[in-house]
Formats: C-alpha cells, sequence, structure tokens
C-alpha cells in the first residue's frame, strides 16, 4: 500500500505491505512487518552497509561506487550472508542509511531478527526480511542523532548489556595455537601487579574444534589454569567455539546426530577455517542443545572460566533443515540462550562472528570487525574481511553506533617492536580507537616488552581519557584530536615498515 508520511519535515512516499499507517515514535516512525520501500529522493547518496555478523564488512560507499561486499564465495560463507548476497546492488544486514547532499541521514531499521535485509539504489531504500515479523524504524536527521535512535529501540525490544570486561590480555596475537600450559603459566606470573582484568586464553588448548576438553599441552587440566589466573588477581576468559564442528572432530565421528544437515541430509558446511570446511550443530534438537549445556556447563561452572570469548557464532545462522521449523537467527537465539543460562547472568560473554540483533540481550560484547594483525595492509588481498589492522579499524568505526546496546571490541592493540610491522601511526590508531571503544585488549607478553614499551602499555591502560566525538571519524581524547579519515580512506599510501 502506498503511503505519504512526514519525516523531519519532509514528505516521504512509502510502499508498505498491509493497511497499517506509519505510528510516530521517539526519533521517527514505526513502520510495519513485512517489505518496506521508501522513496528516497536523494540521487547518487552515500550508502551505509551493515553486514550479517560482527566480521562482515561495514562502511559508507557512494551508491555510484561498486558495492562494498566480500568477493570470495568461500570467505562470504564464514563472514557474511551467502544467501542475499548481490555483486550488483548495494545491499546491508538489518539496518542501512542514506546520506545526501545535505548531510541528513535517512536511516531504515530492522527492530527483530528474522534475516533482516535492505538494498538501496539512486530511488530507493527496500527492506524486507525471511520470516517478515519483525517491524521497522525509519529515521531522518543527523548521523549520530538517528543511530541513537535506533539503538533505543532496538534496547527496548531486544535489551542489552551495561557490563564492562576491563583491561584483557589475550594469548592469541602472541602464540595463535601454539598455546602450553608451561608457558601460559609464566605469563600469567608476569601479569601479576599489571593493570589487566582478564586473561583469556585463546585457541589451542581444546583437543579439537567441538572436542571441548583440553590436550596434551594442558596437562594439568583448565580448572588448574583458572585457578592460577585467579589467584593472580585476574579473571579466567577462555575461547571456545561452542555451535562448531571440525570434521576431524571425535564428536562428528561419533555425535552425527547433533549436526544441521540440508535436504539430502549432508552435513552443512557453515564456514572455512583450520584447512577445511567447518559444520554447525543443529540448535533446534534436543541432543545439541543438551550438548551445548553440558559444554558450557563444563567450562565455566566446573573449571571457573567466567569470561567466554564466544567464536564463530555467526555459524548458527548458516541454512539447512533443522530439526525445527524455525527462523535461522530465532535458531542462532535459541542456542545463544543456551550459552548464557548455563553461563550465568554474571559472566562476560564476548560474540566474535555474531549477528547484531538475535545477539542483543544475551551477550556483553562483540568484536566489531575481522581479526587485527601486526600489519596495515597487504598487497595480495583486497578483502574487506581479512585479518588486517585497517579492516579492524574501519570495521569498528563504522559500528560505534551499537556501544549503547553492547561493549564494541575493536581487537587488541601492540606495544611490542617483536614481529610487528604497524608503524607508530598506525599503533597509536589502534589504540585510540580502543579508547574511544573503552574496550582494551592486549596480546603482547610481558617478557616479549623492553622497557620502554612495558612502561608505555602499562601507563596506557591505566589511564581513562575523556572522549567526544566530533565527527563521523574525528574524536578528541583528552582534548587531543584523532582523525581516523586517512586510516579509512582507500587510497591511503601503503606502508610496510621493516624493522
Amino acid at each position: 500500500m502506498a503511503q505519504l508520511a512526514d519525516l523531519g519535515g519532509r514528505a516521504l512516499a512509502l510502499e508498505l505491505e498491509g493497511d497499517s499507517p506509519p505510528q510516530v515514535v521517539d526519533g521517527g516512525l514505526l513502520l510495519p512487518p513485512g517489505r518496506v520501500a521508501v522513496l528516497h529522493g536523494l540521487g547518487d547518496a552515500l550508502f551505509y552497509r551493515h553486514g550479517h555478523n560482527s566480521w562482515s564488512p561495514c562502511g559508507w560507499r557512494r551508491l555510484s561506487d561498486a558495492p562494498l561486499r566480500i568477493a570470495s564465495a568461500e570467505r562470504r560463507l564464514t563472514a557474511d550472508d551467502t544467501v542475499w548476497d548481490d555483486p550488483a546492488r548495494h545491499h546491508s544486514s538489518a539496518v542501512a542509511a542514506l546520506q545526501g547532499a545535505d548531510g541528513q541521514v535517512l536511516l531504515l531499521g530492522a527492530l527483530g531478527p528474522d534475516i533482516p535485509r535492505l538494498s538501496a539504489d539512486r530511488d530507493t531504500l527496500t527492506g524486507w526480511s525471511e520470516g517478515g515479523e519483525a517491524p521497522w524504524f525509519l529515521a531522518l536527521g543527523g548521523e549520530q542523532e538517528v543511530f541513537a535512535a535506533y539503538t533505543r529501540h532496538l534496547a527496548a525490544r531486544l535489551g542489552h548489556s551495561d557490563k564492562r570486561a576491563g583491561n584483557v590480555w589475550c594469548s592469541w596475537y602472541a602464540y595463535y595455537e601454539n598455546i602450553t600450559e608451561q608457558q601460559l603459566t609464566k605469563d600469567i606470573t608476569a601479569l601479576r601487579g599489571l593493570p589487566f582484568d582478564v586473561v583469556q586464553v585463546d585457541d589451542g588448548w581444546e583437543q579439537a574444534v567441538g572436542d571441548w576438553e583440553p590436550n596434551a599441552k594442558f596437562p594439568s587440566g583448565m580448572k588448574a589454569l583458572a585457578d592460577r589466573i585467579t589467584d593472580a588477581g585476574l579473571r579466567p576468559g577462555l575461547w571456545i567455539a561452542p555451535f562448531i564442528v571440525h570434521p576431524r572432530s571425535r564428536t562428528a565421528r561419533q555425535r552425527p546426530e547433533l549436526l544441521l544437515r540440508d535436504d539430502r541430509g549432508e552435513p552443512v558446511v557453515a564456514g572455512h577455517n583450520w584447512g577445511t570446511g567447518y559444520w554447525t550443530l543443529d540448535l533446534t534438537t534436543t541432543a545439541a542443545q543438551e550438548h551445548l549445556r553440558e559444554t558450557v556447563r563444563r567450562v565455566s561452572r566446573q573449571w571457573g572460566f567466567t569470561y567466554l570469548k564466544l567464536d564463530f557464532i555467526g555459524a548458527g545462522t548458516v541454512p539447512g533443515a533443522r530439526a525445527e521449523e524455525i527462523g535461522r537467527e530465532q535458531a542462532y537465539r535459541l542456542g545463544l540462550r543456551i550459552v548464557r543460562e548455563e553461563a550465568g547472568p554474571d559472566a562476560y560473554l564476548l560474540g566474535s562472528g555474531a549477528p547484531l540483533l538475535p545477539s542483543l540481550g544475551l551477550i556483553d560484547g562483540i568484536r566489531s570487525g575481522p581479526d587485527v594483525a601486526p600489519l596495515w595492509e597487504h598487497y595480495a588481498t583486497e578483502d574487506p574481511s581479512d585479518a588486517l589492522a585497517r579492516n579492524a579499524v574501519v570495521n569498528t568505526l563504522h559500528r560505534l553506533w551499537q556501544s549503547p546496546l553492547l561493549e564494541v571490541d575493536p581487537d587488541v592493540v601492540y606495544f611490542r617492536s617483536r614481529l610487528n610491522l604497524l608503524t607508530e601511526e598506525q599503533q597509536q590508531w589502534l589504540r585510540d580507537l580502543a579508547d574511544i571503544c573503552g574496550f582494551r585488549a592486549v596480546s603482547d607478553p610481558p617478557g616479549w616488552l623492553h622497557p620502554d614499551e612495558l612502561e608505555d602499555m602499562t601507563a596506557y591502560l591505566a589511564a581513562r581519557p575523556e572522549v567526544h566525538r566530533l565527527s563521523r571519524y574525528r574524536f578528541t581524547l583528552d582534548g587531543r584530536e584523532v582523525d581516523f579519515a586517512p586510516a579509512v580512506d582507500p587510497g591511503t599510501e601503503q606502508r610496510y615498515p621493516i624493522a
């Protein structure tokens, strides 16, 4: 049904399903569920693209430019949604926005899960979803104003978290999967007295992805490691990917009934890592739900890890022939609710590779981009979801609007000179962005740092600068102006230091 609506003093033509008229609400209009089309009249505007999960590319592109997307189908399965990808049309997940020549931003955002998708051209901004049950929010105004209004409505409908992780030390970017109990014991001792709150043991402790028991590198077991972290005055944190299963894992061989399958009865490939495609649980089956409960109960209640990094969880939204016929994001939210119930209300849950809307109210923080790296760019890849420092910065900047809903984790910052190809300017961008987010994480083992580097890290973690936002990419931190525009600009000169 075609309707005219007044929004911020501007008359807009809307095409809505059904007869329900738009309702005036705080900051904009509430539109009924179903397909929505807005005749925007902005021509060749800037388009804000939001990705399906927290690794997906996110940012602004002019409508006359090529769409922002992941070109590789294999990578797209891991870091975005393969179903609605469109190489020729600008598209988005959950929310999209257009900015015209006057600087005003027109925002259309879904107010619930069900795989909401949006697209835009020079004439029309369109939204729809696979389930079609969630209403839409439409707003027009300043960029910060309309995104803030959207987050208020999301918080009211889906929930939010006020928990704060504090300063996190993470093992990943020093050792990757090569962690050992012996090495971490040395690091935990070295971390005593430094301004950290959490020690997060990352990937490399488990027997296999899907087999969540300690491997031979941790002979004393994970409870002993968590106790050692607690004895150092720190909170025990653990990496786990509870929704996925490696094809060569014991769980895949012995518990095939847990797996999500396609219409032919074959396990669904939910993404690619570790040199192979990985599978995922059918989160709608009783068997998979009980398996998930037992896993989270063990790591949190028995072992004592009260900070969990939940990685690769977007796998819970891939298409498949689920036992219960519910939406993809509803199935995901069902699994995530089980994790929250078993971890307990006081646990800190950090989602990585997580879709935003079905995660709200259940997790406390979200990794806001792809993995960082001690390298800014790489000539061999143009994938905006690749593990590079610039990609992490760009994606986090464009997700800062989510901070009223949960903590935005920009990934780690660096102080070490060892195995680090970032310039001072690039390292400062990472540190400043982490200050803006209020989520600071480091992977540098204290034993790797020179005395001046250790001093710089300690001072950084102890400080809490006052942050003010001036524009999309400009901020002040304790009065010092920071401009991320050169980091975002794809024409920024590449620099590869060799020392």
